[in-house]
């Protein structure tokens, strides 16, 4: 079949991008004609929280080189030449990824075109409601997703609250959020701490990902001193761009004194240097205080790194308790610094790593590609 699949891709940075270019590749090596769709303009300037939305000089993969940029957010004009040109296209099919409100009324004005039109669309929901809410943004959604056929879910969380947002008969797939494939392997551990500047055997836990409040990055700084108490020469790195207030992490991390055990990278990390954190660290820490998945988790898998989590919205489904990590509930500093703890005093490293391994498989990106083909 020809699909059109419409999200950022190259020169677009971060775990939505690298999600859509994912989509293309799999849907691609399952020998469909695949044609990504991206943005002119994604954000404003004026709203975006970070240094810069693209990736630093790194070459597109193949499957998106040449995507035409048609949409521009803010203005209404490229939503109509964009469904126009998707139409003219002629696609069985338009794969859309939906994360925010934000892109709603573009992505619903081409929707609904495109199905007067008589070509059907499908959403890759990965927040059918943001993180942090604001009015407007279920009226919002459904503006979007009552225009589409039938969606892709990665979570329990996403697939709950899209029930009101879309059609009573749109079909609905639901998935693991498939492993990131797209950063190689890893490098000898040694060697990434070196290259980090970390001591070469002392235990390392890992925060990665953009630094924002529903994160729970100041859970995590606030729980060390409880941490460093009972495993006295943990370091943690933190690898990520703050998109709130960097000063008030900075503030935990002095008020306790932290200054040489939180080696803080306060920049995005680009795709080429994902392996570096990711081989360096023991342990992967994700204390969020909200969430419906993770993209973090699944680039943990890929580089077989046990992880703990907390237990909000889809996390704690695809890191079971004891097998692939730790659950504890959000918000709770003494949960989250034993579990720390445990995991380097009472030696989990082979066993949750070898649960991580056998968990590894079912998140094949192809679960992907199956779960759009059941909905066509």
């Amino acid at each position: 079949m020809t699909l059109a699949v419409v999200g950022p891709v190259h020169p677009f940075r971060g775990g939505i991008a690298h999600f859509t270019e994912m989509t293309v590749e799999v849907l691609a090596g399952r020998g469909h004609t695949v044609r990504p769709v991206s943005f002119r303009r994604q954000y404003p300037e004026l709203l975006f929280p970070g240094k810069t939305q693209f990736e630093p000089d790194e070459d597109a993969p193949e499957g998106v080189r040449g995507a035409p940029r048609w949409i521009d957010t803010v203005n209404p004009l490229t939503w109509l030449q964009t469904a126009w040109h998707l139409y003219r296209m002629q696609p069985d099919v338009v794969v859309f990824q939906y994360w925010m409100p934000f892109f709603a009324p573009a992505y619903g004005l081409i929707a609904r075109v495109l199905r007067r039109l008589g070509i059907p669309s499908l959403a890759v929901v990965h927040n059918a409601l943001p993180h942090e809410r604001h009015v407007g943004d279920a009226w919002l959604g459904r503006f979007f997703l009552r225009a589409c056929d039938g969606f892709v879910v990665m979570s329990d969380a996403v697939r709950e609250n899209l029930r009101a947002l879309r059609r009573p008969d749109a079909g609905v797939q639901q998935i693991e959020h498939p492993v990131y494939e797209r950063f190689g392997e890893g490098i000898p551990q040694k060697q990434a701490r070196e290259r980090l500047d970390l001591p070469p055997e002392a235990p390392v836990a890992l925060f990665f990902g953009f630094v924002r409040e529903y994160k729970g990055l100041h859970v995590l700084l606030e729980a060390m001193p409880q941490v460093l108490r009972q495993v006295p020469d943990l370091h943690l790195l933190v690898a990520g761009e703050p998109y709130d207030d960097a000063e008030r992490y900075r503030e935990i991390i002095d008020a306790h004194d932290l200054g040489e055990r939180v080696h803080w990278h306060a920049d995005y990390i680009p795709s080429g240097d994902v392996p570096l954190y990711f081989s360096a660290a023991d342990l992967v820490v994700q204390p969020y205080v909200s969430a419906t998945q993770s993209g973090v988790a699944q680039i943990a898998f890929h580089f077989e790194t046990p992880m703990i989590v907390t237990d909000v919205g889809g996390l704690a489904e695809v890191i079971p308790h004891e097998e692939a990590g730790f659950v504890v509930p959000p918000r709770d500093r003494g949960a989250l610094a034993d579990a720390v703890a445990r995991y380097f005093t009472e030696d989990w490293s082979e066993r949750l790593t070898a649960g991580v391994r056998r968990q590894k498989e079912r998140y094949a990106p192809e679960r992907l590609a199956e779960a759009i083909e059941a909905l066509l």
